[in-house]
């Protein structure tokens, strides 16, 4: 099933108002050892860095 291209504009224009983006490097091969981490636990990357990153803030402002 293809997307059209209103949805995408739709799409584009949802993600622009209610996310920021961060551009990550990580060595080459990491990402795919990363996503299949992610896999195992909760499905997707993105879902994966977020929880990495809520975590080491709460454990750094309970320290």
């Amino acid at each position: 099933m293809s997307v059209s291209k209103a949805q995408l504009r739709a799409t584009a224009k949802y993600n622009k108002k209610n996310y920021d983006r961060i551009d990550m490097r990580v060595p080459k091969g990491k990402k795919e050892k990363l996503a299949a981490h992610a896999m195992k636990h909760d499905g997707s990357l993105n879902k994966f860095l977020n929880r990495a990153v809520d975590e080491t803030i709460e454990r750094d402002n309970n320290n």
